[in-house]
């Protein structure tokens, strides 16, 4: 959507009803434009009710991001806050923020990804105030080859925060997803640039499906949940968001400092294959049967066979649990 469409979607984002002439007042623009910025949120999906005589409202409200709530809500932490309507990608643009100098702590967060990205190379899709799509810079003194567990850490964050919100059957799937029983709740991403023996940096990257979203439901080629429905109320993203970014600095704070041995215990306990059967899929098509016996201190996945118990990262295979993709 285009800067007038976000204005006039901002406008009504209380589910309320607006008249066309207030919003125009409001933002300082025509009638005529506030009429294409409500085509052009009815275009994006959204239902929006009019009614001759008291104007325009959303059929359901939606929580759109302030960046002002949530860095207040951050108080006390290391982390500053960005939000942007649109972009391509968090992670790229943090990435490129970080090559320019930027500081450790950093977050942004992005109504809309035009080229958001999963693991493997894989798109990213998200809905206008359904998904919560951000990226955090973090600076480590190690390199690139002693984070090893990091994504695995931070998907320990992610458990707890979101746990917190209202999805205590949210569990982790190694090695980089949060899943509940009817679906993928959120991914990660993370990208590193920096010395092999450190300095390191990292981006963070992370998605959260908040609202069910039947788009985004029919993109992708897995069951998806989400978090409105787990927890059975109307979530606030500025509020998740915030909780979240708070996860992820106390967690990687001990990550940088401790490594992920101070976190394995617990991401085992969260691990919903632990103790399962499972299937590797591997680069070359073949697969390994085999129970998943947990991670070692470098993420590397456990798989106990036959033949004895070997090692996996997440860079060579894909876990499929129980023969069924998951």
């Amino acid at each position: 959507m285009n800067t007038m469409a976000f204005q006039t979607l901002r406008a009504l984002a209380d589910g309320a009803f607006h008249s066309g002439e207030d919003i125009a007042r409001v933002l300082g623009v025509t009638r005529s434009a506030v009429w294409y910025g409500i085509r052009d949120i009815s275009g994006a999906g959204f239902a929006i009710e009019k009614v001759r005589g008291r104007g325009y409202r959303l059929a359901q409200p939606v929580s759109l991001l302030d960046a002002a709530r949530v860095q207040q809500a951050l108080a006390g932490t290391p982390v500053a806050v960005e939000i942007c309507d649109t972009l391509d990608s968090t992670n790229s643009r943090l990435m490129q923020r970080a090559a320019q100098g930027a500081p450790g702590g950093l977050a942004l967060a992005a109504e809309v990804q035009t080229a958001g990205r999963g693991r493997r190379g894989r798109v990213w899709y998200s809905g206008i105030g359904h998904t919560l799509t951000f990226s955090l810079l973090w600076h480590f003194a190690q390199g690139a080859r002693e984070l090893g567990g990091l994504s695995l850490a931070v998907g320990v964050a992610l458990v707890r925060a979101l746990r917190a919100a209202g999805a205590p059957a949210a569990q982790l799937k190694w090695p980089n997803d949060v899943v509940l029983p009817a679906g993928k709740l959120a991914g990660i991403l993370i990208e590193m640039q920096g010395d092999v023996l450190g300095p390191s940096t990292a981006v963070i990257g992370a998605g959260v499906n908040v609202r069910a979203d039947a788009r985004v439901q029919a993109a992708v080629d897995q069951p998806v949940a989400d978090l409105e429905t787990a927890a059975g109320q109307t979530i606030d993203r500025n509020v998740l968001l915030a909780a979240l970014l708070r996860e992820l600095s106390a967690v990687i704070e001990v990550f940088a400092r401790d490594g992920f041995t101070a976190l394995r215990e617990e991401w085992q306990q969260l691990h919903a294959q632990q103790d399962q059967p499972v299937r590797l899929l591997l680069p070359d098509g073949k697969d390994i049967a085999g129970i998943a016996r947990g991670v070692a201190e470098d993420g590397a996945l456990l798989l106990e066979t036959a033949a004895g118990l070997s090692r996996h990262h997440s860079g060579e295979v894909s876990l499929r649990a129980g023969g069924v993709a998951a």
